[in-house]
């Protein structure tokens, strides 16, 4: 077991939840929330939330025996574009969140590694890493405007839903075209 020492959280931050006010007692419960936003744009290639762009935290911080269980749901904006027909996708992504913050002195906290188990310091703790994680993961990797997209007309790029159902292309292989000119 490694312990590395984390600098103090701000009880003030956007993302630090207060746990004064829960009972230790297992099974207690608290409604924590709040809106907030990132400096910087959150997510992949094709699919992000945007800098700036409001994200809004609903959990619930439930005391157990080794810890403080945080269960809820996150909510932002992503902008991105479709893999298949590249059209703009604007939508609101909803995650499930569940993680457990051990006590400081929780049987948990000593026999597993900083890096295995989130830990509260003293009563605060910090959903900003599973807020992250929450929405990264939570994003798909192959986003599309609507399951049933066509996509692009591989001959000529245009979005098959704005092309005549008769569309095609005729291809003709170069080792025929000889025979061609003969007709």
């Amino acid at each position: 077991m490694t312990m590395h020492k984390t600098p103090p959280l701000d009880p003030k931050a956007p993302l630090v939840a207060d746990t004064r006010t829960l009972s230790r007692s297992p099974g207690s419960q608290k409604e924590w929330s709040n809106t907030t936003s990132f400096a910087e744009r959150l997510g992949r290639d094709m699919i992000a939330i945007p800098s700036g762009a409001s994200v809004e935290v609903r959990v619930t911080l439930t005391a157990v025996s080794e810890g403080i269980l945080v269960t809820g749901t996150v909510t932002a904006p992503v902008h991105g574009e479709c893999v298949r027909c590249l059209k703009a996708i604007e939508d609101t992504l909803s995650v499930e969140v569940s993680e457990l913050f051990a006590f400081e002195d929780s049987t948990t906290a000593e026999t597993t590694d900083a890096d295995e188990v989130m830990r509260l310091q003293g009563d605060l703790l910090d959903l900003e890493p599973v807020v992250r994680d929450a929405l990264v993961f939570g994003m798909p990797g192959a986003p599309v405007c609507r399951a049933d997209c066509p996509g692009l007309c591989a001959e000529c790029g245009e979005p098959w839903d704005t092309l005549p159902s008769d569309h095609d292309h005729e291809i003709v292989d170069p080792r025929w075209s000889a025979l061609k000119k003969l007709l």
